[in-house]
């Protein structure tokens, strides 16, 4: 089991770490008692693979002190579970200008005077932690995406290629656009298999159709140079922070040339590293 506490500064970013790591497959649970921690990691350990990787969110909300939580991550590692620590940190500036944008509380500001004291009473509260952490993470100067790369660094599984799944499908465009593509290819320029009549009735799918739309040089040209595009782009892409990128590829009626080359991209996608899934969602309605 995975066990990772995820610490830090209110402000400092936790809310989209969670979120970034719960897409890697985590199981998340904010704002955790450090009393309750050990009780859950039992449960995990003897429950379904669901819980097979666990986040737990611990910040100054919970009110335990750090020797408590620190005492727990002793107990956790004696059960010969992973346990590790991520601090998530920024500087005071940084988080007064990220409150003062929010127009959120401060979880200290009851105890103090000003914004800029709760901050600072509250990096002094959790320093310790951020002593214990396995991993800070300092994100004053860090994009969204930015962030969520240095997380698939850390956590992310080595079968992720950058953390983003690619969805490649094929459709007619006399049915009109799909409205969640990132990209949209045009393959209308090749021979046309619906003007052969026995390969009308058949699919992109098929062989006898394959075969026909990447007998001509042009088909064979353009998807050379796609896959160079692909694979430049895609890794600028997933560095980025894109979690799926859709790329849709259209004919005139979904059924032939749009499938034949959906099919291949996808296929040279996912020997680039990829998660790909493949879909065609106008090849039943005739062509």
């Amino acid at each position: 089991m995975d066990v990772l506490i995820i610490s830090g500064l209110s402000g400092g970013g936790k809310s989209k770490a969670a979120s970034y790591l719960e897409d890697m497959g985590f199981y998340i649970i904010d704002n955790m008692p450090a009393a309750m921690i050990l009780k859950f990691a039992e449960f995990c350990a003897g429950a379904s693979s669901r819980y097979d990787r666990v986040a737990l969110v611990y910040d100054v909300r919970t009110s335990s002190s750090p020797a408590e939580l620190f005492g727990i991550l002793d107990q956790l590692k004696a059960m010969e579970s992973s346990c590790r620590m991520l601090f998530l940190d920024a500087s005071p500036e940084t988080i007064i200008k990220r409150y003062k944008e929010t127009r959120r509380r401060h979880p200290l500001s009851a105890q103090a005077g000003s914004l800029e004291d709760a901050v600072r009473r509250e990096r002094e509260v959790m320093e310790p932690v951020r002593q214990r952490a396995d991993f800070v993470i300092d994100t004053s100067r860090l994009s969204t995406a930015k962030l969520r790369g240095e997380l698939l660094r850390l956590f992310g599984n080595a079968e992720e290629k950058g953390g983003m799944a690619v969805s490649v499908t094929s459709f007619g465009f006399k049915y009109g656009l799909p409205m969640e593509a990132d990209l949209v290819l045009d393959v209308r320029f090749m021979p046309n298999p619906f003007y052969i009549e026995e390969l009308r009735p058949k699919t992109g799918l098929e062989s006898q159709v394959s075969d026909y739309v990447f007998s001509f040089q042009q088909t064979q040209g353009y998807l050379r140079r796609l896959e160079e595009l692909m694979a430049f782009t895609l890794p600028l892409y997933a560095e980025e922070g894109k979690a799926l990128l859709v790329i849709a590829v259209g004919c005139t009626g979904g059924r032939h040339r749009s499938v034949a080359v959906t099919r291949a991209l996808a296929e040279f996608i996912r020997q680039l590293g990829y998660q790909v899934t493949e879909n065609h969602r106008d090849m039943g309605r005739g062509g």
